[in-house]
């Protein structure tokens, strides 16, 4: 798959209410979306044949596009729809789905206010986000030299394309230096996110995390917060600073490319892949099965 160019797969994708081939669902150089970062996303997985948590995924896309000034020419319910069909129509049980919605290229300048809104989903096969056996024993992350910008200059609640340059400068960054990923500060130097996925650490038996105040709340943060909530985990949102690390015993990264992900290192510091984390990697494994295909074991 890695050998493959996305824009070589096979199959279709959905494009503005139509299923076109995968080569053909393209869009001009000078697009709005491409040029002044004038577009939202999401990332869902499929499990199963079935997407999980789907509907609140194309709320957020809708909301993110809300945030950055657009509205999507498609209901909710039109996209949950045009997911699903699509899933089938590639032939996966188990896939990554990603819708998108951008300007177009009516107008080319900052000011673009007659644009078309596109949108598009594609579907492909994509296993784990990190490296199976590296995931097992916990990955290695990298201080991120990046900082998650104050809210005041960059509408963290939206997943906006733009808000990930300095991600993928801050994963570049890390895997140049052997590390899987980079864990980000915020503007204040409070500890963060990763590049693409929530952090959490475990301390005394209870689990701690960094209030999403200038970053997303991810939709797989709350179901694993909820998982914990269920095994009576106490989960403390708060400010953490950076020098805490040291005295964390457990970290976890979650999203949905990531799922539940164990961290055995951040720079310098040291954790270990312990219970807490290895129960709620195999609780969300459980929890994104369909009840279809949990009632048919």
């Amino acid at each position: 798959m890695a050998s493959v160019p996305f824009d070589q797969l096979d199959g279709f994708i959905w494009m503005n209410g139509e299923f076109v081939k995968w080569a053909d669902a393209k869009v001009h150089v000078l697009t709005h979306g491409l040029h002044y970062a004038s577009a939202v996303f999401e990332g869902e997985r499929a499990y199963g044949g079935e997407i999980f948590k789907l509907t609140e995924h194309t709320e957020r896309l809708h909301e993110s596009a809300r945030l950055l000034g657009f509205k999507i020419p498609y209901s909710v319910a039109d996209l949950d729809d045009a997911c699903r069909t699509l899933l089938k129509k590639q032939g996966f049980q188990d896939a990554y789905v990603r819708p998108i919605a951008w300007r177009g290229s009516e107008q080319m300048g900052v000011s673009a206010q007659n644009n078309r809104i596109n949108c598009a989903i594609a579907i492909w096969q994509w296993p784990s986000y990190f490296d199976p056996a590296q995931k097992l024993k916990g990955i290695r992350l990298d201080m991120a030299e990046w900082r998650r910008p104050d809210p005041r200059t960059a509408p963290s609640k939206s997943k906006a394309s733009g808000l990930y340059m300095i991600c993928t400068m801050s994963k570049h960054a890390a895997e140049a230096k052997g590390y899987a990923d980079a864990m980000m500060l915020d503007w204040r130097g409070q500890v963060a996110e990763a590049t693409g996925a929530n952090i959490f650490f475990v301390k005394d038996g209870k689990i701690h995390t960094p209030k999403p105040d200038c970053f997303l709340d991810g939709i797989t943060r709350r179901t694993v917060i909820g998982l914990a909530k269920d095994r009576g985990i106490e989960v403390i949102e708060r400010v953490i600073m950076p020098e805490e690390l040291e005295g964390f015993e457990q970290c976890f990264l979650t999203g949905t490319a990531a799922e539940v992900t164990p961290v055995a290192e951040i720079g310098p510091y040291r954790f270990e892949v312990g219970e807490i984390a290895k129960s709620l990697m195999n609780d969300y494994s459980a929890a994104v099965q369909p009840k279809h295909a949990i009632a048919a074991e």
